[in-house]
C-alpha cells in the first residue's frame, strides 16, 4: 500500500504507460478485486470519490460586495448629506437606485458559484465493482484506488481507470478532450508521452462508454482524478473584471475626488468672497453636488445592459451576467472550440476514392438529399467500382436512418449513419438492397482485428462477403482491386497515397473490400476473411457550419481574430480552419509544442497561431491568459467539462446550450441557445450597440449636469443672483434623469457598428472627443443659461420669472442635445434622426408635460416659486435649443473634416467590406 499511496498522490503518475500487472501490483490488487476490509481501510485513507465543494461566500458577503465601488460610496455620502439637510425625497431616490443596482448584481452574479456543483453532478450515481471476487453494485462515492470496475456501453466511467480488458470498447471523451469521435480503447500500455486523448489504456472519470465492454482498475478518485484536476483549476480561476466595470470604477474614483474638492472650494468662495450665509451656501452646494453626481448612471447602465440582454436572447444568446453584454462589444479575440460550434458535430462522407477515380459527396448532415460529383464539381454517376463500394458501405452497416417528411431519426454509430446518407445520395435504397441481400452472419468490429465483416445471401444461392475497417488493415487482406474492366492486382502505392492525402486533409478514412463466396454458408469465421478484393476508401469529416463561415468573415471585417482551440488532431483542425476561412495558411500549435513554450514566450506564440490542436484544460487556460496579458479582450467558447476553467478565465465565457455540459454553462457568462457560432457574432453586434448607448448616456448626462452646475458657479463668480434656487436645481435633476437619460438606453445601433475595429480594453471611458464634447456642451449651456437670465432681468421681468425661464431653458437644451447625442459617429440631421424612437418621443413628451405643470399650475408655482412664461420668451427658449443643435452638428462636421478625433472619421460600410477577400481553401470568396 505504501507504493500505491505515493503514486496515487502524484497527479503525474503515468498509469497509461504501465502494464496491467504492474498497475495491479502497485495497488496491491488483483482481477478478483479488493476485500471488503481492505476497501474500507482505503476509503478512510483516500476519502470518498467525490469532488470537494468550492469555496462558498455567504449571501451577505456577496450582497455587500455589490457596494464596493467608488461611485456608489460617493452616492451614499451624498444621500446622507441630503437627508441631513432635509432633502428626504432626493436622498430616498439615490438610495433606491443604489439598492436596485446591488440586487441586480447579486442575483445575476450569484449563479457563478454553482459551477463546481455542476461538475460534481457529472459523476454517475452507481458502479459495478468486484469485491471479494463477487460482483456488487455500489455508490460511486465508495470507490477506492485498487477497485476493479466493470463497464459496458451506456455506462458513465465512475473514476479514472487503467483498463485491464477492452473488447470493442469506444469511449466518448468529448467533455475532456473535445474529440468529436469516440476514442478506441485498448488494454496494452500507451506511450509515456501520449497526450490525454491518446492514452488508449485509460478510461477517465465522467466520460461515457459508447460501445463495447471493459474492465479497469481504479487509479485515481475524487480530486486526484482528471475531473478533479479540472475542478481545482476552475476553483483557482478568479472572475475577470469587465472593461466597463474597470472604467466605471476608475471614473467614480476620479469624479469623487473632483466633486468633493470642487464643492469645498465653492463653499469657501461663497462664504468668504460673496458673503453668503453659511447654511444658505451649504444648501446650494449640496444641491449642486447632488445635481452634479450622476446618481442615476448605475441604474441607467444596468437598464441599458438589461435591454441588451433581451435583444441578445432574441438572437439566441442568453446572458447570465449583465456586464458580459458590454464586454462582448469589446471582444478582440474569439477562442472557439471546433466540434459542434464551428462544425456540425456530424460525421459526413466527403470523398470516395476507387481505382477509377475520385468522387466528391455533397449534402447537409445526415440527410439523404445530395449528389455525387467529380473533383471539378460536376454531377456524375458512380462507376461500377464506386457502386460496389457504396453497396458494401450500406450492407456492412448496423446503423439505421429513418426519414420522414418532418423528422430525421438516426440509430447507430455516426460514421455508419454517414455511410447510409452517402448511399442515399448515390441513389441506393437501403431497405430494398438489404432485403435483396439479407445478412447471414457478421463479425462485429473489434479494436484487436480493426474491421467489421458481414456475410450476405445472393439470389443464385451463393453468398458475398463485405468488409469495412481501418484501411491499412483491410488492404493487408487484399491481393486484388476492382476496376472498370474487372479485377486487377492490388496497387498498394496508389491506395497509400489516397489514404495519406485524406489524412493530410484532416479526414478519417475507412477502407472497403468484398469477395464472392461460391458456397452458401450461414456461419462466418475469421478464416473466411481473406483473399479479398479492395473496393476503395471513403474519407469522413465533421463539416463546418455554413453560417460559421459567414460569421468568421464578419469577424474579420470587424477586426476580431478567431482562434480554434480543440482537442482534435492537428491535421483535422487545420483542414477545418482552412474551410472556415480562419486564415489562408493557418499556423498550428499542438499541446505537446505548447508544453515546451515558456510563459514569457507564450503571448507571442498565442497571438501568432490560428489553431491549437490536441489541447488539454491547462493549455486552454494558458492560451487565454497569454492573450489577455497583451490587452486582448478574449471570448472563449466551449461545451465540455474540460472547457470550464478557460470559460471562467476568459473575459466572456460562452457555453453551448444544447450540447454543453452543466459545468460549462455555469462557468460561462453567455449560453448559446442554438450552439451556433454565428450567434456569437450577433451577440458582439448587440454588445457594441450596448456600449455605444452607455457612452451616449454618459455623453448626455455629464455635460448637462456639468453645464447646470457650472452656470451656478459662474453666476456666483460674477456676483449675480443665483439663476435657480436649490429646489429648482433638484427638480431639473429629478425630472430629466429619469426620462431623457433613460431613453438613450433603447437606442438602435448606428450604421456601420460592425465595421469598426474593436476598442482597446485599456481605452478610457471618456475619450478625447467625449472630453471635448463635455466641455463644449457645458460651455454652451452656461452661455445660454446666463444669457437668458440676464436678458429676462433686463426686460424688467421679476427674478422668479427669470429663474422659471432658466429652468425651462435647461430642459429645452437637454431635449435638443438628446437628438444630437443619439448619433456619436455620424450626423443627426436626417429624417430618421429627427423622427426619434418611441422611447425618445415618450421621454420628450413626459418632460414637456412636467415642465408645463412646473410653469403653469398653481400648486407647482407655490412649491417651486415659479411664474408663467410669456409667449415671446417661450419662443426664445425654443430657439436656444434649435441653435444648440445646429452648433453641435456644425462642430461635429468640422471636427470630422479636420480629422481631429478617430471616432468621428467615416467608417467602412458593410458594403465596402464585401470587397475584402477571405480565402477559404484554394478559392477566394467575398466576406
Amino acid at each position: 500500500m505504501q507504493r500505491a499511496s505515493s503514486l496515487n498522490d502524484n497527479p503525474g503518475a503515468q498509469w497509461h504507460a504501465l502494464t496491467s500487472q504492474e498497475v495491479l501490483q502497485a495497488f496491491d490488487s488483483s482481477v478478483q478485486g479488493l476485500s471488503t476490509e481492505n476497501a474500507a481501510s482505503r476509503l478512510r485513507e483516500y476519502g470518498r470519490n467525490e469532488l470537494p465543494p468550492g469555496k462558498q461566500r455567504s449571501p451577505f458577503i456577496r450582497f455587500a460586495a455589490q457596494f464596493n465601488n467608488a461611485l456608489i460610496y460617493f452616492l451614499l455620502a451624498a444621500a446622507a448629506l441630503a437627508a441631513l439637510l432635509g432633502h428626504n425625497v432626493d436622498a430616498s431616490v439615490i438610495l433606491l437606485v443604489v439598492i436596485v443596482n446591488a440586487m441586480v448584481g447579486f442575483i445575476q452574479e450569484g449563479r457563478a458559484e454553482q459551477a463546481l456543483n455542476a461538475l460534481r453532478a457529472v459523476l454517475a450515481p452507481s458502479a459495478r465493482v468486484l469485491r471479494d471476487g463477487q460482483r456488487h453494485s455500489m455508490a460511486v462515492q465508495e470507490l477506492v484506488p485498487g477497485d476493479i470496475v466493470l463497464l459496458e456501453a451506456g455506462d458513465r466511467v465512475p473514476a479514472d481507470l487503467r483498463l485491464l480488458r477492452a473488447r470493442g470498447m469506444l469511449v466518448d471523451e468529448a467533455i475532456l478532450t473535445g474529440e468529436s469521435v469516440a476514442a478506441e480503447k485498448l488494454e496494452s500500455p500507451a506511450s509515456p508521452s501520449a497526450a490525454l486523448g491518446d492514452r488508449h489504456s485509460m478510461a477517465w472519470s465522467g466520460t461515457l462508454v459508447a460501445a463495447g465492454q471493459g474492465t479497469g482498475v481504479v487509479v485515481a478518485t475524487g480530486e486526484r482524478s482528471e475531473m478533479g484536476h479540472i475542478s481545482s483549476l476552475l476553483g483557482s480561476v478568479e472572475m475577470v473584471t469587465t472593461p466597463l466595470l474597470r472604467q466605471i470604477n476608475a471614473f467614480g474614483r476620479r469624479f469623487t475626488v473632483f466633486s468633493m474638492a470642487a464643492a469645498a472650494a465653492l463653499l469657501f468662495f461663497a462664504i468668504v468672497f460673496r458673503d453668503y450665509a453659511w447654511l444658505d451656501a451649504l444648501m446650494v452646494v449640496v444641491a449642486l453636488a447632488v445635481s452634479l453626481v450622476p446618481e442615476s448612471l448605475p441604474a441607467v447602465i444596468t437598464i441599458t445592459l438589461a435591454i441588451g440582454v433581451r435583444r441578445m436572447a432574441s438572437r439566441h444568446a442568453i446572458v447570465r451576467r449583465l456586464p458580459a453584454v458590454e464586454t462582448l462589444g469589446a471582444t478582440s479575440i474569439i477562442c472557439s472550440d471546433k466540434t459542434g460550434t464551428l462544425t456540425r458535430n456530424e460525421m459526413a462522407g466527403r470523398h470516395l476514392v476507387t481505382a477509377t477515380g475520385t468522387y466528391l459527396v455533397e449534402g447537409e448532415g445526415y440527410t439523404p438529399w445530395g449528389r455525387i460529383t467529380d473533383v471539378a464539381g460536376n454531377p456524375v454517376q458512380l462507376s461500377e467500382p464506386g457502386r460496389r463500394l457504396v453497396l458494401a458501405a450500406l450492407l456492412c452497416n448496423d446503423a439505421r436512418l429513418h426519414v420522414s417528411a418532418d423528422k430525421l431519426r438516426m440509430d447507430g454509430d455516426p460514421m455508419e449513419v454517414a455511410l447510409l446518407a452517402l448511399a442515399a445520395r448515390a441513389g441506393m435504397e437501403a431497405d430494398t438492397l438489404r432485403s435483396e441481400s439479407p445478412r447471414l452472419d457478421e463479425i462485429p468490429f473489434d479494436a484487436q482485428h480493426r474491421y467489421m465483416a458481414t456475410l450476405h445471401a445472393k439470389h443464385d444461392g451463393s453468398a458475398m462477403l463485405m468488409v469495412k475497417g481501418a484501411p491499412e488493415r483491410v488492404l493487408s487482406m487484399c491481393a486484388h482491386q476492382i476496376t472498370a474492366a474487372g479485377t486487377a492486382p492490388l496497387d498498394a502505392a496508389y491506395w497509400q497515397d489516397a489514404i495519406d492525402s485524406a489524412g493530410s486533409a484532416g479526414e478519417r478514412v475507412l477502407g472497403f473490400a468484398w469477395r464472392d463466396c461460391a458456397k452458401l454458408t450461414r456461419r462466418l469465421e475469421f478464416s473466411d476473411v481473406q483473399g479479398l478484393v479492395f473496393l476503395g476508401v471513403v474519407g469522413f469529416i465533421d463539416p463546418p457550419r455554413n453560417e460559421a463561415i459567414k460569421a468568421i468573415a464578419d469577424c474579420r471585417s470587424a477586426g476580431i481574430a478567431v482562434k480554434m482551440i480543440t482537442g482534435d488532431h492537428a491535421a483535422t483542425a487545420t483542414a477545418i480552419a482552412v474551410q472556415l476561412g480562419l486564415a489562408e495558411r493557418p499556423e498550428v500549435i499542438t499541446g505537446a509544442q505548447l508544453d515546451t513554450v515558456a510563459d514569457s514566450e507564450l503571448p507571442d506564440v498565442a497571438q501568432r497561431a490560428t489553431v491549437f490542436a490536441r489541447t488539454s484544460p491547462e493549455h486552454k487556460l494558458r492560451i487565454v491568459r497569454a492573450l489577455q496579458s497583451r490587452g486582448a479582450v478574449v471570448a472563449m467558447t466551449g461545451d465540455g467539462v474540460n472547457d470550464a476553467p478557460s470559460l471562467k478565465q476568459a473575459d466572456v465565457g460562452i457555453a453551448m446550450g444544447h450540447k454543453g455540459t452543466e459545468a460549462a454553462k455555469e462557468a460561462a457568462q453567455v449560453v448559446l441557445a442554438d450552439d451556433n457560432f454565428a450567434s456569437i457574432v450577433a451577440a458582439v453586434h448587440e454588445g457594441r450597440t450596448v456600449y455605444d448607448n452607455i457612452r451616449k448616456v454618459i455623453a448626455w448626462t455629464i455635460p448637462t449636469n456639468g453645464g447646470e452646475a457650472l452656470a451656478i458657479v459662474v453666476a456666483m463668480a460674477l456676483g449675480m443672483s443665483l439663476p435657480m434656487t436649490a429646489a429648482q436645481i433638484l427638480w431639473v435633476n429629478l425630472i430629466l434623469t429619469i426620462t431623457l437619460g433613460l431613453a438613450l438606453a433603447f437606442e438602435p445601433p448606428e450604421p456601420g457598428v460592425m465595421s469598426r475595429s474593436p476598442r482597446r480594453a485599456s481605452a478610457p471611458l471618456l475619450t478625447p472627443f467625449m472630453l471635448w464634447r463635455i466641455g463644449f456642451v457645458a460651455l454652451l449651456f452656461v452661455i445660454a443659461v446666463i444669457g437668458v437670465s440676464i436678458w429676462a432681468l433686463e426686460r424688467g421681468l421679476d427674478e422668479a420669472t427669470a429663474r422659471t425661464m432658466v429652468v425651462n431653458t435647461l430642459c429645452v437644451l437637454e431635449i435638443f442635445y438628446l437628438f444630437s447625442v443619439r448619433y456619436l459617429h455620424g450626423p443627426s440631421f436626417s429624417l430618421q434622426g429627427l423622427k426619434g424612437t418611441p422611447a425618445v418621443l415618450a421621454a420628450v413628451s413626459a418632460v414637456i408635460a412636467a415642465q408645463l405643470m412646473f410653469t403653469y399650475t398653481p400648486w407647482m408655482q407655490l412649491l417651486f416659486d415659479t411664474r408663467p412664461v410669456p409667449l415671446l420668451e417661450g419662443l426664445v427658449i425654443l430657439g436656444c435649443g434649435a441653435v444648440l443643435l445646429v452648433i453641435l452638428e456644425l462642430e461635429k462636421g468640422l471636427l470630422r473634416r479636420l480629422g481631429w478625433f478617430d471616432e468621428l472619421q467615416p467608417r467602412r460600410s458593410t458594403d465596402d467590406m464585401a470587397s475584402v477577400p477571405v480565402t477559404m481553401g484554394k478559392s477566394t470568396h467575398s466576406a
